[in-house]
């Protein structure tokens, strides 16, 4: 079933003589279930892309549909509530907040939800466990690692059982012993939950963990490969393969 769906996607930054068109007219779909990396050369538009498809920012043209809602079409606090019940983000430089602890942290998407203290409390134990933080749950963000806070940030992202989550360079900032850690959680839960995963990165071993890539250049999309039944060595050497296609277009490895 189809996700997410967008349609003739364009972003047009300034305008007139200043105008950068950073997206032409991009048409995608997502599968429910679909771990899908979003890869190209710097400037090519993928951190664009994702931000318009995670309402983030909004595409100039174009229609973006997620579960047959269309985000453009929608009024401001409509999408407001849509984002914070159907999507969830994992971000670079975790954004979490000093002063409340994991759990705090984690729980607090659900602080302004109907959901009971009973099923907040089963999903926080289910999601820390599966991430490998259930040890955690007292401690403040300063009080733990770079992974440990990637991984109580991709916790806050799916406590909500979101429709699809958006995750923006989510191992930029890790050594590759925490990044591996965290890729394979994400592995584990989208095939496990069939959680719908879209992340954009540059690091073609991040890449291999999905089940399909998008490539991006000059703002169109390239092409895609699919993972398949690849194991996920193979799948990196394709993935490569594609980046050293794209080299001469000073692609950000």
């Amino acid at each position: 079933m189809t996700i997410l769906s967008g349609r003739k996607i364009r972003k047009v930054y300034g305008k007139k003589s200043t105008a950068q068109e950073v997206l032409k007219g991009i048409d995608m779909e997502v599968q429910e279930g679909e771990f899908v990396g979003i890869m190209g050369p710097s400037g090519s538009g993928k951190t664009t892309l994702l931000n318009v498809l995670a309402s983030i920012d909004k595409a100039t043209e174009g229609v973006i549909e997620i579960s047959g809602h269309n985000l453009r079409t929608m009024k401001e606090r409509e999408l407001s509530n849509f984002r914070r019940e159907q999507l969830g983000f994992i971000f670079q430089d975790y954004n979490l907040i000093d002063t409340l602890t994991v759990k705090e942290n984690i729980l607090l998407p659900l602080s302004i939800s109907n959901i009971s203290k009973k099923e907040a409390e089963a999903r926080f134990k289910d999601l820390t466990k599966t991430l490998g933080i259930d040890d955690l749950a007292n401690k403040y963000p300063n009080e733990i690692s770079g992974g440990q806070k990637q991984r109580t940030s991709a916790a806050r992202a799916l406590i909500s059982n979101p429709t699809v989550v958006f995750a923006d360079e989510p191992t930029g900032a890790l050594d590759s012993k925490a990044a591996t850690a965290l890729l394979s959680n994400l592995e584990k839960i989208n095939l496990d939950k069939k959680v719908t995963i879209m992340m954009v990165t540059h690091d073609a071993v991040a890449a291999s963990f999905c089940s399909r890539v998008l490539f991006l250049k000059d703002g169109q999309l390239y092409t895609e490969l699919y993972k398949g039944e690849k194991d996920r060595m193979r799948f990196y050497q394709e993935i490569m393969s594609t980046q050293s296609v794209l080299s001469g277009d000073g692609y950000d490895a």
